[in-house]
């Protein structure tokens, strides 16, 4: 309300273009653009390997990810904005949900979903220490996050579930939905990411929900073995497909193109996310920080 949410702060020096396409497209799925990218995962697979023998430290392809993603809206701060009633917000953090099975060796355990902070100054480190801090707290039968639990009660009475999501919705739609449901819901982050390879998928353009603010949505596939021609020379290269679903009413395309060059830059080269970036940009004047974990 007032321009001001839990989870940002209302942007109002906006380009007429961009600032009227809320309008014409009023929810998510009218905005929906899809992208496909294919990340060198043998020069991934060669830096996590090196990793682990040089340094005894264990990355995985989509922490990867994540922190290139992290590294980029470092960079490329109004990537993370979002639209709510529409009009532009600022996101106060930088966040990533992403679902996972309860046990890695028993699909039938079920899954869950869980969503995490990031800073902007994280290194590759920081972002592996943040996300298995997160899996390791999720692990087991027992519903161990909010969002599970709540999701859980709410079927236990007829006709509730319809009732506090419709409730939810309309506090969102104006900024006054609480803080601590907003900062446990895994609708409420800048980017979902899904490791579909994991249980034997391809990649895919997921949907972005309506309910919530998600911006981006990163999925995962089974690697690919593709012809490449290198020093003039045919050989099958090994690929990993991503999956990309983006809000284009969020920014400018070129933002966007910045956005994603960047992320490029950074899957082939994960080494460049060692150090903390140099420089951080923040939008609209909305510094944030998140505590390292320890």
């Amino acid at each position: 309300m007032f321009g001001r949410r839990p989870d940002g702060r209302r942007v109002k020096d906006i380009d007429p273009i961009v600032q009227i396409t809320p309008y014409l497209m009023p929810m998510r799925c009218d905005a929906q653009v899809f992208l496909s990218h294919r990340a060198d995962m043998e020069a991934m697979s060669r830096y996590i390997r090196q990793q682990r023998l040089e340094k005894n430290e264990r990355i995985s392809h989509m922490q990867i990810i994540i922190a290139a993603y992290v590294r980029a809206i470092a960079r490329n701060p109004m990537v993370n904005r979002f639209i709510m009633n529409k009009q532009y917000f600022a996101r106060n953090n930088c966040s990533v949900a992403f679902t996972m099975l309860k046990d890695p060796n028993n699909a039938d355990n079920g899954e869950t979903v869980v969503s995490i902070h990031f800073d902007l100054t994280d290194t590759i480190y920081d972002v592996r220490d943040r996300v298995e801090q997160a899996v390791q707290a999720n692990r087991g039968e027992e519903p161990s996050n909010f969002a599970e639990k709540l999701a859980g009660a709410l079927f236990k009475v007829p006709g509730l579930a319809t009732v506090v999501v419709s409730l939810v919705r309309v506090l969102d739609r104006y900024g006054i939905a609480p803080k601590f449901l907003i900062d446990a819901l895994p609708f409420y982050v800048g980017m979902y990411i899904t490791n579909t390879a994991s249980i034997g998928l391809h990649d895919v353009n997921h949907h972005i929900y309506n309910f919530g603010d998600v911006s981006l949505f990163f999925g995962m596939g089974t690697p690919e073995d593709i012809a490449v021609v290198e020093d003039g020379k045919t050989r099958m290269k090994r690929f990993l497909p991503i999956g990309i679903t983006a809000d284009e009413r969020v920014c400018a395309g070129a933002h966007y193109a910045r956005f994603f060059t960047d992320m490029k830059t950074y899957l082939d080269h994960p080494e460049m996310l060692e150090l903390p970036p140099e420089e951080v940009k923040f939008d609209n004047g909305l510094e944030y920080h998140v505590p390292k974990v320890k």
